[in-house]
């Protein structure tokens, strides 16, 4: 459950902070009357994304056991693409989010009031999209849609309340560090979806050695044990690993982990992208 809460709080916080961002960058250019625009593009996203949940859910349930096998490790393949892709795209990011989001506002102004609309549902959409593909992975992988859920579902509040918090200048929080230290936590998450979505194509017979494991400590570590499930909630450990899971595990996350900090911290920041002028500031830690 706490991959799952991070995962939540994550999503969660960025989206929060675009829509406070674009909210806020509305406010200080004079056109409160758009604002309505990106709450009407937040709504579309979170009903796009909770279509998407619903049909990864339902979808294949009349397949064979041998499609469904083979749909679930594609898509948690997919899902762990599309989070690496997040990871490594926010950590480069998190500090110059504010200055790219109001270029993107400033080219939707332009437009016309609909762009404004189509620029937060896209914002926003991408966030919720990937968080119900990820879900879904990791809901398969436990075999338990109520903790997945709960978890994501309590990251959400929190990230909610985080973001509000930081709109009104409540909390000033290190939107760097945080999205670093989070993003390598989950890119261990990430490794353990992937071996686990492989573990679905052997199933399938789409991959071989299914019965060729690398190791087994079920009997230390029973499945059904409060830290069996511990491990398989948190990192999607299977007490019973064959070698191929291992390999797809080990390929993935020791190249992935080490890019991913040579990314964040191996290197020297440059200057952040130069804002474009707007109207004097008001209150508020994102409108500032």
């Amino acid at each position: 459950m706490l991959a799952n809460y991070l995962i939540g709080l994550r999503e969660g916080l960025e989206a929060a902070l675009v829509v406070g961002i674009l909210v806020a960058y509305l406010v200080r250019s004079g056109r409160r009357d758009l604002v309505g625009q990106v709450w009407l593009g937040v709504a579309t996203a979170v009903l796009a994304s909770l279509a998407l949940g619903a049909l990864l859910t339902w979808g294949p349930s009349g397949l064979t056991f041998e499609a469904q096998e083979a749909i679930g490790g594609t898509l948690s393949i997919l899902a762990v693409g599309l989070l690496t892709w997040m990871i490594f795209w926010m950590g480069k990011t998190a500090r110059h989010l504010k200055a790219d989001l109001h270029a993107r506002l400033d080219d939707a102004l332009t437009a016309g009031r609909w762009a404004v609309l189509v620029t937060t549902l896209l914002a926003v959409g991408r966030e919720g999209l990937e968080t119900a593909l990820f879900l879904w992975a990791a809901a398969e992988a436990t075999g338990s849609t109520t903790r997945p859920l709960t978890g994501a579902v309590l990251g959400l509040a929190t990230a909610t309340v985080l973001g509000w918090a930081i709109y009104r200048g409540a909390v000033r929080l290190n939107l760097r560090v945080f999205f670093a230290w989070t993003g390598l936590f989950l890119v261990v998450v990430a490794a353990g979806v992937l071996s686990y979505g492989v573990h679905d194509l052997q199933e399938a017979g789409i991959l071989p050695g299914l019965g060729a494991l690398a190791f087994d400590v079920s009997a230390a570590v029973p499945p059904q044990s409060w830290y069996g499930t511990l491990l398989k909630g948190i990192f999607n450990f299977s007490p019973a690993t064959t070698w191929l899971e291992l390999a797809a595990w080990t390929t993935y996350l020791v190249p992935t982990a080490t890019l991913y900090a040579r990314t964040v911290w191996g290197r020297r920041a440059g200057p952040a992208p130069t804002a474009p002028a707007a109207a004097p500031a008001t209150t508020g830690a994102l409108a500032s």
